[in-house]
């Protein structure tokens, strides 16, 4: 066999074990075999139980190695490095395709923005958002977020339906310097003088802070009860903190008050914990069962009629939406950001609801969903 002979099958044969070994590589995202991952950043269970369960249902579906789950710090705002720190972290994974942020605590945007330095093929998903709407608009890929401006009208316009004469709006300085929330209420304000209603105004401890979430929650039980010997119980009761919900619950039941919605309105949201609601494991994620199990309780307690949330955890369908569209991308089979797909899983996630996008940032989505008063 002449040299040229040899020499052309040698070629062959390396050729032919360079596309083997290609085979052999990581499968490409699109692939549902291949090594995509996901990350998925929630609060613990005290400042987001909802999102961290929710998160919970993906890592056991897909298993740790597909959805890899963390939780920031509980005082976020002191510890925001340590937020950013976990979120590059994440993102040091060549697999992770997709990063899902819920509450997307201060200290987000500055992670994805160092991020993007190194990794522009990631898909950041944030939902809850809570700096300011064009700073995080500019920084993540798709933005979730209740439609706040246009629930300054309807809470309002549901609790004046339930019997308000007054509308008690307890926060504190952080959150009201979030441009959202400080807008809503400015537009509660006027909508109560528009139906007639007192707007009263109360700052409580930062669950944050020093007193931390048992400090917060001890200032409502002990509060509520002050404003309802003031006022009357035909004062409806409002709170901007997650932490605040379950005492805000408990003392609108006993004080016989109006309680229009959560701040993150949902039938999970603190009314478990507050009414002492025990969701057995069959009947995890049944909402039809979890709304008659409230309406029992504030019927046997007198208050029917006066209490309220969402058909949807709200919170919940941010999470499972941005994880669905993540999942999605992450094995090819959604391209980049597609806004209709998201509102599509949106919608499948968070069932009948009215979506708009923020004015100047069309990748910040907002919406509204159905009320039910128990």
């Amino acid at each position: 066999m002449s040299k040229k002979i040899i020499t052309l099958l040698i070629a062959l044969v390396l050729v032919l074990s360079l596309v083997g070994c290609g085979g052999q590589q990581t499968a490409p995202a699109g692939d549902e075999e291949g090594n995509w991952k996901i990350g998925i950043v929630t609060g613990t269970v005290s400042q987001g139980e909802e999102e961290f369960v929710a998160a919970k249902e993906y890592v056991d579906e897909y298993g740790e190695d597909r959805v890899i789950h963390r939780t920031y710090p509980d005082k976020f705002m002191e510890e925001q490095e340590t937020t950013i720190s976990l979120i590059v972290e994440m993102a040091s994974d060549p697999d992770v395709k997709a990063i899902v942020v819920c509450q997307a605590v201060p200290g987000t945007a500055a992670a994805i923005e160092k991020v993007k330095e190194t990794r522009d093929d990631i898909l950041f998903i944030v939902g809850v958002p809570h700096e300011d709407p064009l700073l995080i608009a500019e920084k993540a890929d798709i933005c979730l977020e209740l439609d706040n401006l246009k629930r300054g009208e309807t809470i309002i316009e549901l609790a004046k339906e339930m019997g308000a004469t007054k509308f008690l709006h307890y926060s504190f300085p952080r959150h009201m310097s979030y441009e959202l929330l400080s807008k809503r209420r400015d537009i509660m304000k006027e909508k109560c003088e528009e139906l007639g209603l007192d707007f009263i105004e109360v700052d409580a401890p930062d669950p944050t802070g020093d007193a931390g979430i048992p400090g917060a929650q001890q200032f409502i039980l002990e509060d509520v009860p002050r404003q309802v010997a003031e006022y009357g119980p035909d004062i409806a009761l409002f709170s901007t903190n997650c932490a605040m919900q379950e005492p805000l619950i408990r003392q609108a039941l006993e004080q016989g008050a109006i309680y229009p919605e959560q701040c993150c309105p949902s039938p999970y949201h603190a009314y478990p914990g507050a009414l002492g609601i025990e969701i057995p494991p069959e009947k995890a994620g049944d909402v039809d069962y979890i709304l008659e199990e409230i309406g029992k309780i504030v019927a046997e307690k007198g208050n029917s009629g006066r209490m309220g949330t969402w058909k949807v955890p709200a919170n919940m369908a941010m999470l499972r939406a941005g994880a669905e569209y993540g999942i999605q991308y992450a094995k090819g089979e959604i391209e980049g950001v597609d806004f209709d797909k998201m509102i599509e899983i949106l919608e499948q996630k968070a069932g009948q609801v009215q979506v708009r996008p923020y004015e100047g940032a069309e990748n910040f989505l907002m919406f509204v969903g159905e009320s039910i008063v128990f």
